[in-house]
């Protein structure tokens, strides 16, 4: 992530169009997206929304404060480098042969990944990481051919006890 990226967390009612006036608030105002996960939360009533987003100090807050208005947003928080987790998942799949196999499960092992699908023809890897490490796995899967991938986007969470919910507004 660049030195103007950020990462907010969005605790919202887990209803039907929440995510649709989310997102809507921000292409209303001209910001664009870098990554987007969406899951149910340790309560079945309400959803985590996880962005992450390009601005200066003025468009974060600005885009907080919007949030914060929105009907059905419960909570907002940034969840900074130093105070929180980040991680990304994703599924890769690249060209197998007999000649590059070795190579890849050596790139596997070094990267922490996990073959995941085999077959002749290829080799389907999931990678968890942050994103750095996530962007030099691509790198290093591209001379043997990479035939599909997809990525989940940044998760991040607090380190230690604190939760979204324990910080007073």
């Amino acid at each position: 992530m660049s030195k103007n990226s950020f990462v907010i967390a969005v605790y919202v009612e887990n209803k039907y169009g929440v995510l649709t006036r989310v997102t809507s608030m921000f292409t209303r105002r001209g910001f664009n997206i870098d990554t987007l996960t969406v899951g149910e939360t340790e309560s079945p009533e309400y959803s985590r929304i996880t962005i992450s987003l390009s601005g200066d100090q003025t468009d974060r807050g600005q885009l907080i404060s919007q949030l914060k208005k929105l009907y059905n947003v419960k909570k907002v928080e940034v969840i900074t480098a130093d105070k929180g987790i980040r991680r990304e998942l994703m599924l890769i799949k690249v060209k197998n042969s007999p000649e590059n196999r070795a190579d890849i499960k050596d790139a596997v092992d070094v990267f922490k990944a996990k073959i995941v699908d085999y077959s002749a023809e290829a080799l389907c890897l999931e990678i968890t990481g942050d994103t750095n490490k996530v962007d030099a796995f691509i790198d290093n899967m591209k001379p043997f051919g990479i035939i599909e991938m997809c990525r989940t986007g940044i998760v991040a969470i607090e380190r230690g006890a604190d939760s979204i919910l324990s910080h007073e507004e």
